[in-house]
């Protein structure tokens, strides 16, 4: 614990990359601070920072401990959960780093649901893409990740999984709006548009169409989700996404019909944390009702 105060100090100056800039952003003077970190320096048998012409990087060990104390706070954040859970009272903080697909409706819900009964609890939310999410889980600044198709697995341990298919997104007064089923074929007869090739609809459909020679063209190609429905829905054009994150409720002049399989392949929603990595209580009660609600 005693500790406590010089990570916050080592941090500053890593988030900074100067001393001058720490020391005004933790309220002590450079000179100050300087001693501290030379202090913790020498007491911890090595150096943690290069010191560079214009300014402060961390080296190799300064990295290592650096994690160390993400993890340490990570620690403390779970005890503290532990503790509160002995009294009753559910308290905490749960971060979430999520495919923007659970945005518009998915999350939203799940969140009001929670802290219908745990008031205490609060949350951060933040979009990531699928290899995104697993850097902020290694780095400590997620506890879950909500992702559709990760990219990597190697650091992702899996609490749920769940199939979803490629959906095709069009207004209902599209000519294929009527149809149950769409072979990809059908909808390259019209102008398309796409998420970027970062994302795990688009990675499914490049394959599909590199596979059966086909190519895709966008007249528009966006990172956001909501630009492919809102387009999709002005200019007769067809989109892409994964069910989670459609409402026929919310958008009843939309149509949303699954794409064959034996054209793109389906993919998975997964639910995750950092492998070997103990929850807080907080944030594993919440991915318990996640699982749950996913089905």
């Amino acid at each position: 614990m005693r500790h406590l105060l010089i990570y916050e100090m080592i941090e500053a100056v890593h988030r900074s990359g100067s001393i001058r800039k720490a020391a005004e952003d933790t309220n002590i003077t450079a000179s100050a601070l300087n001693r501290r970190i030379q202090a913790f320096e020498e007491e911890f048998g090595s150096e943690i920072f290069e010191r560079l012409p214009r300014g402060m990087r961390l080296n190799p060990a300064g990295e290592l401990l650096l994690h160390h104390i993400r993890s340490q706070r990570q620690d403390m954040a779970r005890v503290s959960s532990q503790v509160a859970d002995l009294s009753g009272v559910r308290r905490g903080h749960v971060k979430i780093a999520c495919s923007q697909a659970l945005l518009p409706y998915f999350l939203p819900e799940q969140i009001s649901r929670y802290r219908a009964n745990f008031p205490g609890v609060t949350f951060s939310v933040n979009v990531r893409d699928r290899i995104q999410a697993e850097r902020d889980l290694v780095s400590f600044e997620s506890d879950l990740a909500l992702v559709f198709e990760p990219a990597h697995l190697v650091d992702f341990e899996i609490l749920h999984a769940v199939p979803q298919p490629v959906m095709a997104v069009m207004s209902r007064s599209h000519p294929l709006a009527i149809r149950p089923v769409l072979r990809l074929r059908d909808c390259l007869e019209y102008d398309l548009v796409l998420p970027g090739p970062q994302y795990g609809v688009r990675a499914l459909l490049d394959l599909a169409a590199a596979k059966s020679g086909q190519q895709l063209r966008a007249v528009v190609e966006t990172e956001s989700f909501e630009m492919v429905r809102h387009y999709a829905g002005f200019a007769q054009a067809i989109g892409f996404q994964i069910p989670v994150g459609l409402s026929s409720i919310a958008r009843p002049e939309m149509a949303f019909i699954p794409i064959s399989d034996k054209d793109v392949a389906g993919g998975e929603l997964l639910l995750g944390h950092l492998r070997g990595r103990t929850l807080p209580v907080a944030a594993l009660k919440f991915a318990r009702q996640i699982a749950t609600a996913l089905g």
